[in-house]
Formats: C-alpha cells, sequence, structure tokens
C-alpha cells in the first residue's frame, strides 16, 4: 500500500471516529468500533491521538457490559479546547463571532457599512472586526483553527472571492487572498444563503434529515441545499439562487437585471414596493413596520403578508418539485411575519404539490433566527474539522 493511501485511509477513519463521538458522545471505544466497522485496535490508537491533540477528552465511567466486567472510560469532544471565527457579512453590516467547538457564541461584534465602500474599505474593515474581537476575547491565537466567512453575493469558493456583492455594489473582492496576508488561519468564504443551510444542518435540530433546503428571504432571497449532509454547489457555484428564478417574465427589474424574480416579489423591498403600489399616498414605510401594523389589526398590510405568503409557497412548490428535499427551513427577517405568511405558505403547497408525499415536505421557521448564517459561516471550518 502505498504511503499517501495509508494516510488517507488513517486520515478518513479519524474523521469517522471523531464524528461518531460528536454525535453520540458520550461513547466509549468499544461503541464506536461496534457502531463504524473499524477494529478495537484502531479505534484505540486513533482515540489516544485525538486525546492527545485535546480534541477529545474521557470523562466518567459508563454503566458495564452487565457480566461484571470493568465500566468502560467515556469519550467527549473536547469543546473548550480550540476556537473559530465566524464572519456573518449582511447587505448592511458585519458581525463577527467567536466560537468554541459545539458552536457556542463566547463573544461577538458588529459593525455598519458606511455606503458607498470601495473593495480596499471592505477588506480593512474585515480585518479590523476580526482584530477586534480577539482582543475582547484574548484567546490563544495558537488555539484557533480558522475563520468562516458568510458572503452575500455570489463567491467562487475554491478562490475565496466574492464575484459580486450587489447590495454593496462591489465586485471581485479576494477576501481569502487579502486576510490570508494578516491572518495565519484556514479561511473559508461561502455564499451567506448556504451558509445559513450549513448552520442549520450542524446546529439546528436536524440530525434526522439527510437532505434539506434553508431559504434565507431578506434584504434578498437565496437557499442553501444540503444533500448526504454536505453544501451542494452546483457545477459553477450558483446552485440556491432561488431569488432569481423567474417568476414572472413582464415583472419588475430585480437588481440583477432580469425580470420578474422571486426575490422581485417575497423580499422586504419587494413587500414594501407593493405596499407602496396598493396605497400611492402611503409616506416613508418599512417591511417592519408594515408587519407591526399587521399585528395591529391592519387589515390591508394583513393581506398584503397573507399574498406574500401564497407567492413564497409558490416559490416552495417550485423547490420541491425540482430538488424534493425532506425539510425546508425558512429564515431571514421577512420571515418574523411568520405568523402571517405561513398558513398561506403552507395551504399553496398543500394545493399546488404533485404528490400526497410531496405535500408532506416539512416547512418550518429556524429555530436558530439570525444566528443562523454566522453559525454557518463557523461550521465551514468545523466540515474541515469533522
Amino acid at each position: 500500500m502505498q504511503r499517501g493511501t495509508f494516510q488517507l485511509m488513517k486520515s478518513v477513519n479519524k474523521k469517522i471516529i471523531l464524528n461518531k463521538i460528536r454525535t453520540s458522545q458520550p461513547i466509549s471505544r468499544a461503541q464506536i468500533a461496534k457502531e463504524t466497522g473499524l477494529t478495537p485496535p484502531t479505534v484505540s490508537s486513533i482515540v489516544k491521538e485525538l486525546i492527545d491533540s485535546e480534541l477529545v477528552m474521557e470523562s466518567s465511567l459508563g454503566e458495564s457490559s452487565g457480566n461484571g466486567g470493568r465500566k468502560p472510560t467515556m469519550l467527549h469532544i473536547n469543546t473548550h479546547a480550540f476556537h473559530v471565527i465566524g464572519v456573518d457579512v449582511s447587505p448592511e453590516k458585519v458581525e463577527c463571532v467567536v466560537t468554541d467547538l459545539a458552536g457556542a457564541i463566547i463573544k461577538r461584534t458588529s459593525s455598519v457599512f458606511k455606503n458607498p465602500i470601495t473593495n480596499e474599505q471592505f477588506i480593512n474593515l474585515l480585518k479590523e472586526k476580526i482584530n477586534a474581537i480577539l482582543r475582547l476575547t484574548k484567546i490563544d491565537q495558537e488555539r484557533i483553527i480558522g475563520i468562516g466567512i458568510a458572503m452575500h453575493g455570489v463567491v467562487d469558493i475554491e478562490n475565496g472571492t466574492s464575484l459580486i456583492a450587489p447590495n454593496l455594489n462591489l465586485r471581485d473582492i479576494p477576501i481569502r487572498e487579502e486576510l490570508s496576508k494578516e491572518f495565519n488561519w484556514t479561511i473559508k468564504v461561502e455564499n451567506d444563503a448556504r451558509a445559513m443551510a450549513l448552520g442549520e444542518s450542524w446546529f439546528g435540530g436536524h440530525d434526522d434529515v439527510d437532505s434539506m433546503v434553508a431559504v434565507n428571504i431578506g434584504r434578498g432571497v437565496g437557499a442553501g441545499i444540503v444533500i448526504n449532509r454536505k453544501l451542494y454547489h452546483g457545477a459553477q457555484d450558483i446552485a440556491g439562487e432561488l431569488g432569481h428564478m423567474t417568476i414572472d417574465l413582464h415583472g419588475d427589474v430585480c437588481k440583477c437585471g432580469n425580470q420578474g424574480c422571486f426575490e422581485t416579489f417575497v423580499s422586504g423591498e419587494a413587500i414594501v414596493a407593493r405596499a407602496k403600489k396598493q396605497n400611492p399616498g402611503l409616506s416613508e414605510v418599512t417591511a417592519k413596520q408594515i408587519y407591526e401594523e399587521a399585528l395591529s389589526g391592519n387589515k390591508a398590510n394583513v393581506q398584503l403578508l397573507e399574498e406574500t405568503g401564497k407567492i413564497i409557497g409558490i416559490g416552495l412548490t417550485n423547490l420541491i418539485h425540482l430538488v424534493n428535499p425532506s425539510k425546508i427551513v425558512l429564515g431571514g427577517g421577512v420571515m418574523k411575519s411568520e405568523q402571517f405568511l405561513m398558513p398561506a405558505i403552507l395551504e399553496t403547497i398543500q394545493n399546488r404539490a404533485l404528490t400526497a408525499k410531496a405535500k408532506e415536505t416539512t416547512v418550518t421557521v429556524t429555530k436558530l433566527g439570525d444566528d443562523a448564517t454566522i453559525l454557518g459561516a463557523v461550521a465551514l471550518l468545523l466540515v474541515e474539522l469533522f
């Protein structure tokens, strides 16, 4: 056997064992061997390496087999041994967190963008925020495994470049290249909607689901597809651009330049635009105010949000027919109006999905709230580790 092949097998086995401990802790060496099919000596050898590297720790003894034998020592992930920096770049602000290996947020900081902004100013702001949180936490930088960045718009994940950040009016930002000049860690850059999907897959309580789609509906609309617990990117890295699915050939012009995109119907800005169209005398209003007025009994705004829910339901029905996921998780600012949107979304899927099974697709709102995306940025590094 070639040395490289042996090292690869060793690495694969290490990931299998590490992930088994993460998902089944506390767990004994014997149980790991039984559930993974690896030999007990292989498990013992790799577990020793993981303990020596401080990724895994031993804890109190488990239950014996019932024959009076020795009680097994149980294994856990040493979640506090290492840390990850997560960055969420939304159209309005950049937010930065430091977490442990379980995704628990230790410290966070954020800063609002001052538009217009140049590529250089954008990179400098990222560096400033990362350095600021390092000063705040005062953690040993040798204990940081990397930086994950969730970036709105189109991202070249192979090169870590933001190709198009439409709401900032920026293009071709070499994020990984520039940050690597200052920080000597692994740096991962991903589209924000796909990062949200990864965050949901890791931390959203969906352990029983192998295929899911997370849809982020806010200033824009994007989706992330997880198949067999891995992000699906597509051939040219644009899988999940649900917001730019054409709904109306003669509709409003989208930021992307096309007419009638899904985003032009259901984003926060689109909801405001429809409210103004229905009431020409309406003064400046926000999607949040529309929601609050609906809560107060404003029938026009209730109807507007219910209509938006129906349109979202049509988009999700198309998604079900195309991808057929086990679950769809919805997030983003627009979904704060869940109580008005969800009944219409679910009813539309019931009326339009092709088969009885398709109608049963689970559709839910994220339980991670606004942290789904930034935890997804953290998960970009955890995927590499586990």
